[in-house]
């Protein structure tokens, strides 16, 4: 038995949305989005000590969440030392407008 429909079906976009929601799922943090704006708004590279300094986090935690940004390709690092130092990756911006677009390719009106 099936249910009688109130409206024609909608088109169901099928798309690899993958790449996109592992990106969404990276910046999808109240503490990775302030790293993000943080480095965002710095001219230089940012120092992982701010960040354990500035931020409720212990440094295992600043750390995890650091990584997470890199495995997405949204930060690079380089180390000096004991310290180690983050940017924004070029293109970072790009790439998640990219993934927004993705998924508001195509705006429906009503």
């Amino acid at each position: 038995m099936s249910i009688q429909r109130c409206c024609p079906p909608a088109k169901l976009v099928k798309r690899d949305f993958e790449p996109t929601a592992a990106l969404f799922k990276a910046v999808a943090d109240p503490y990775r989005l302030t790293m993000l704006a943080t480095l965002a708004a710095n001219v230089h590279e940012v120092c992982v000590c701010d960040f354990t300094d500035a931020l409720p986090l212990n440094q295992p935690t600043v750390s995890h969440h650091l990584r997470v940004l890199r495995e997405a390709e949204l930060v690079t690092f380089e180390r000096r030392g004991t310290w180690v130092y983050y940017r924004l990756a070029a293109g970072a911006l790009e790439r998640l407008n990219a993934a927004l677009t993705a998924v508001f390719r195509k705006k429906v009106h009503v």
